[in-house]
C-alpha cells in the first residue's frame, strides 16, 4: 500500500535526531556533516549503507529507512510519470 504524499526520510530522521547537533550525529554515524546535512535537508536520499549506519545507531529495524525513501522516490516519480507505454503481451509456453 502506498501512503500519500510521504515525507523525505530526511525529515522523519531530524525529528530522531532533534536532541543531537547534525556535527554530532555525523561523527557517531561514521559520515561527513555534509553527506548528513544533505539527507536532512531532502537534498540526498538514504542509501542502503546510511540506512544500515542508522539501524546500528538508533536501534531501528534493518531496510526501515531505505523503505521509506523507496516510497517517497516513487511517490514523486508516480506524479511526474508522462511516458506512453504500451503493453507487451508476453504468449504463454
Amino acid at each position: 500500500m502506498n501512503m500519500h504524499n510521504p515525507p523525505h526520510p530526511g525529515e522523519v530522521l531530524r525529528e530522531w535526531l532533534a536532541c543531537v547537533t547534525v556535527t554530532e550525529a555525523a561523527e557517531r554515524l561514521g559520515v561527513t556533516r555534509a553527506a548528513l546535512s544533505r539527507v536532512l535537508d531532502g537534498a540526498a536520499g538514504i542509501s542502503p549503507e546510511m540506512d544500515l549506519r542508522l539501524h546500528k545507531a538508533l536501534g531501528t529495524t534493518p531496510g526501515m529507512w531505505h523503505a521509506m525513501q523507496g516510497d517517497f522516490d516513487m511517490w514523486q516519480a508516480q506524479k511526474r510519470f508522462r511516458a506512453k507505454v504500451q503493453p507487451i503481451v508476453v504468449a504463454a509456453a
